[in-house]
């Protein structure tokens, strides 16, 4: 199924998305990475607020390369979603709704999807310069120190992306090995 939804994410939208479907995402999303999220673990633990207001807030685990000339961003695709995995059930309990990625999670990252109704989507890695064509404004607003790993503030129109873990614990990484499987054995008989 695609579906158009729109910042910030709630919970009545998160319930409605099944692993699988295509979306595409209209609004404001922040990038975060490693040292983003350790910085922000950090800042936590020390009883201050985040640089952002994380409530029903989608991160991109994304560092972009430099904006060319007449450009809002240079090319934009996805990091490794587990690398941020340590940090992550703290923002989602936080009330982080959506995180956008490759690759698989942690269970711990998928049970606090599960009990805070959070999802995870997955945007096509090595189609950086496509997505970036999505970015309509970019700015850093914390850490700026980190270079590309600097949380950013971004507008997108139609950004696309599947959602691979739902809100019940779905798995698109494993259901379409299944479904996978499932086909080879009926073209072997």
């Amino acid at each position: 199924m695609e579906n158009h939804i729109y910042t910030p994410v709630t919970e009545s939208v998160t319930r409605e998305l099944k692993s699988g479907d295509y979306i595409y995402l209209t609004g404001v999303i922040y990038t975060a990475r490693d040292a983003a999220h350790k910085r922000m673990s950090e800042t936590l633990d020390r009883g201050e607020s985040l640089p952002f207001d994380i409530k029903d807030a989608v991160i991109y685990y994304m560092g972009p390369s430099p904006a060319r000339d007449g450009q809002v961003i240079g090319s934009a695709g996805p990091t490794t979603a587990g690398r941020m995995d340590k940090y992550t059930p703290r923002l989602l309990d936080l009330g982080l709704k959506a995180m956008i990625g490759k690759g698989k999670r942690s269970e711990e990252v998928v049970d606090a999807m599960i009990r805070n109704q959070a999802v995870y989507f997955a945007a096509a890695g090595g189609a950086g310069a496509l997505i970036s064509k999505c970015i309509k404004k970019s700015e850093v607003i914390c850490y700026d120190d980190l270079g590309t790993e600097a949380v950013r503030r971004m507008e997108v129109e139609n950004f696309p992306m599947a959602v691979v873990i739902d809100t019940k614990g779905n798995n698109l990484y494993e259901t379409a090995i299944d479904a996978y499987k499932r086909r080879q054995q009926l073209k072997n008989t």
